[in-house]
């Protein structure tokens, strides 16, 4: 089983699993490297998975599905390219062998889907589209910061060697804004000297793992202490609450 970040416009992943000659695709938001790659891999692609209704995400579906035949799942309460088979937290997908579980992560989109496959070979594996990003998370296009809170305590919940399959490599850029929020933090600082020298080579600096950014992700760590200080800092006379300080930090992140 083969894990590939195809990658596609200017920073984003197409995340592409195959086994023998079958392959999945991730949130195609495009058609023509994922055509490229099955061509020169061999493979015929059996299934396309959607997290989100965004175009970056969707806009080689139509095209893929009508070369290949491809089956397509997304999420039950998003606008998204007909025919497709809808899905649901709890639902379960079957592809390549694998059982993948369907999670509602509400936040960036109202109906936005994550898939985890927990008996993926070697350690878990996340598809969370625009939900958990490495060192953050996705803008609050449709939820509220309570939902994107709630959706991404339950990823971290996730056990922690979970690869975490993101769909953009914005990495660099959150974790400049994570050492403004938690200067102090040794693990972000080797973190971001590790990311910086796979960038330098032009690899991708994912996929991360659900402990890892337990330890360096912001957005994940609003209970800690110098993360609560610089919330305050940044709005003061705010509450410390975990949602308040989650909202502060989002805010703060648009504008950084």
């Amino acid at each position: 089983m083969q894990l590939t970040p195809i990658p596609a416009f200017s920073d984003n992943y197409i995340w592409a699993l195959h086994h023998e000659q079958r392959a999945l695709v991730v949130d195609p938001g495009e058609s023509d490297g994922v055509a490229q790659w099955l061509a020169s891999e061999g493979l015929q692609l059996d299934t396309i998975l959607i997290t989100h209704h965004h175009p970056d995400h969707t806009g080689g579906v139509a095209a893929l599905r009508e070369a290949t035949g491809a089956r397509v799942i997304g999420p039950a309460r998003e606008r998204m390219p007909e025919p497709l088979q809808r899905v649901s937290a709890g639902d379960e997908v079957h592809a390549l062998g694998l059982r993948f579980e369907v999670l509602e992560v509400p936040g960036h989109t109202a109906g936005h889907i994550a898939y985890h496959a927990a008996d993926f070979p070697g350690a878990p594996l996340l598809f969370c589209g625009d939900t958990l990003f490495s060192g953050g998370c996705g803008r609050l296009f449709e939820g509220t910061p309570a939902q994107m809170l709630d959706s991404l305590t339950r990823l971290a919940a996730l056990p922690e060697d979970t690869q975490v399959c993101c769909t953009h490599e914005y990495t660099l850029s959150n974790l400049r804004f994570a050492m403004a929020v938690e200067p102090h933090n040794a693990d972000l600082a080797a973190y971001q000297l590790h990311c910086q020298a796979l960038r330098a080579q032009n690899f991708p600096t994912l996929p991360s793992s659900i402990g890892l950014e337990k330890r360096i992700n912001p957005f994940l760590r609003t209970d800690q202490d110098e993360v609560v200080r610089s919330a305050r800092a940044r709005s003061p006379g705010q509450p410390t609450d975990a949602v308040t300080v989650f909202a502060t930090l989002r805010e703060w992140k648009n504008v950084f």
